[in-house]
């Protein structure tokens, strides 16, 4: 399925090796990782198209399903589940009217959905007439050629995803090699960083930012001890994001590292935490935003993301985002040997 700006393949759990170890060797076969084309397997050779999501009937009462990301490598042969993927989330809930694992409603259906990365619950609405999932529709997400139908995300329990805090320096400003950062996890472990303190001006093609790649690792590296996360030099958190002042009517420009690869564009819980961080005064970014309304619109290099955000300092109430999701293939995947 293609889930918001992302595309990853779709298991149920009952499907996939209970073994961890053993269920992420099958899963690297069958994305054909490590490589960097990943020719041998069903991965798009990037990191937004190396995803994989895990879904179960819950084992709680508080959610209809659990969903468990696994980001896999391309060029190494790596599966972490450290953090949550908010794109592929946007499929999970018709992924799992499309199984069986929830009734559709007649009109629209409402799936609760544990994310098992980090403990945290999501309530995804679509639309379901005739009690069948309706893909099509006329939402258009940055990054994302034509329409589909609207799916809208709520989260809750987000604050502190994979580090425990929403601010897990304990800081809302700190700094790492000379330069300020404010180091944010709403959902996404995030150090946000101007990119004028880098020398850009924030407002880089993509092909234009690995010129930096040395200094985001260098400041990842070390942002990741101050945030309790230990030693990420083979993690795929926490993500930097540089910012800079909007150009194109929105809240605050972003540039985003995944983890050290330019994103495309910027994942959702991604953009949800630099949202929260820029809300918040004394933040980096925060003197750079302008803010309108109750949504923050997030600019990256191939458009806008939009997010709401709603802050009780030092906690967040909630926040919300809409993406769309499309089923691209169902059938059967042949793992190399």
């Amino acid at each position: 399925m293609r889930g918001g700006t992302s595309k990853g393949a779709y298991f149920l759990a009952e499907d996939l090796p209970a073994d961890p170890a053993e269920r992420d060797e099958v899963l690297l076969r069958i994305m054909g990782s490590p490589d960097p084309r990943q020719i041998d397997g069903i991965g798009g050779a990037h990191p937004l198209t190396s995803k994989v999501a895990v879904i179960s009937p819950s084992a709680g009462d508080e959610s209809d399903v659990d969903y468990l990301f696994l980001q896999l490598g391309v060029e190494e042969a790596t599966v972490s589940d450290r953090q949550n993927c908010g794109n592929l989330l946007a499929g999970v809930g018709p992924f799992a009217v499309e199984r069986g694992l929830v009734p559709a409603g007649d009109g629209t259906t409402s799936v609760r959905i544990h994310m098992v990365n980090s403990d945290s619950v999501a309530v995804a609405t679509f639309p379901t007439p005739g009690g069948v999932v309706d893909y099509d529709g006329d939402t258009a997400i940055s990054g994302v050629p034509g329409t589909a139908a609207a799916i809208t995300l709520d989260f809750s329990d987000t604050e502190g995803s994979a580090s425990g805090s929403l601010l897990p320096t304990g800081n809302v400003r700190d700094t790492i090699d000379g330069i300020d950062v404010t180091c944010v996890d709403n959902g996404m472990p995030v150090v946000v960083a101007a990119a004028a303190d880098f020398g850009l001006t924030g407002y880089e093609s993509v092909d234009e930012l690995p010129a930096v790649t040395d200094r985001i690792q260098s400041l990842r590296l070390q942002a990741g001890k101050l945030m309790g996360l230990g030693d990420v030099r083979d993690s795929s958190i926490p993500k930097t994001t540089l910012v800079a002042a909007p150009r194109d009517g929105g809240t605050i420009c972003t540039r985003t590292f995944i983890p050290l690869k330019p994103h495309t564009s910027i994942g959702v819980l991604g953009a949800v935490s630099v949202g929260t961080a820029v809300l918040m005064d004394g933040a980096v970014g925060h003197d750079l935003a302008h803010f309108s309304g109750n949504r923050l619109d997030i600019e990256h290099p191939t458009g806008h993301l939009q997010v709401e955000v709603e802050l009780d300092p030092p906690h967040v109430r909630r926040s919300g985002v809409v993406r769309t999701a499309r089923k691209l293939f169902d059938g059967t995947v042949f793992p190399r040997s």
